[in-house]
């Protein structure tokens, strides 16, 4: 099963190479420019300089959480709630959050993110798992997001995620409340003037992002 989980990690940094490089294609960030990672950490950071990509004016990463790692020089990181954000109209030049609005659990919570993201930056880059790709992400395990919710609590038991983690029952019902993927349709409403780009493995399905030119 780790080896499960260690391919899993080799094929996300090959995705989130592709996606930061496209990001800086279709974005036109440059080193004047203002970014606000939403929900993000220091990996994208370090990933910039590892492809000597240019690093931006300035990085401000917000999390629910305390400091984790140590981001780069010009980073900055701010605990705070995604959902109210502490920063005026237009502050930044572009908000970029990747893997983060899945995990507000409940439809208002994530139109509330996105509210604040329109509402913050001038422009956005926000990705998030394609519900159509038929294996979870956050489970590594095919098909089990399309059960019902009753027996999606009875699968996860059985998960890739579960065999590794050894989850509580009560880690199993937290999970169930955070983790809501959202259709292209409900992503389109939440970003009603976005572009929806889908990022495609095998040819399925696998990510979708919404940005604004």
């Amino acid at each position: 099963m780790l080896e499960i989980f260690n391919a899993k990690r080799v094929g996300s940094s090959y995705f989130r190479s592709r996606r930061i490089a496209l990001c800086y294609e279709k974005m036109g960030i440059n080193s004047s420019t203002t970014v606000l990672d939403v929900g993000g950490g220091e990996y994208f950071w370090r990933l910039v300089k590892d492809l000597g990509l240019p690093f931006p004016a300035r990085v401000v990463i917000l999390n629910n959480t305390e400091k984790r790692g140590n981001p780069p020089e010009g980073c900055t990181w701010i605990t705070a709630d995604a959902a109210n954000m502490p920063f005026a109209d237009g502050q930044f030049d572009l908000a970029f959050s990747n893997s983060v609005i899945e995990h507000l659990g409940t439809v208002a919570q994530q139109c509330a993110m996105a509210s604040e993201i329109r509402r913050v930056a001038k422009r956005y880059w926000v990705q998030t798992p394609d519900p159509r790709f038929p294996v979870e992400p956050h489970y590594s395990t095919p098909f089990v997001h399309w059960l019902p919710k009753p027996i999606r609590r009875y699968a996860l038991r059985f998960s890739v995620w579960a065999l590794v983690k050894h989850p509580t029952p009560q880690k199993i019902e937290d999970m169930l409340a955070e983790i809501r993927l959202i259709p292209r349709g409900e992503l389109r409403v939440m970003f009603p003037n976005s572009t929806i780009l889908v990022e495609r493995f095998a040819g399925l399905p696998k990510s979708l992002i919404a940005f604004s030119s």
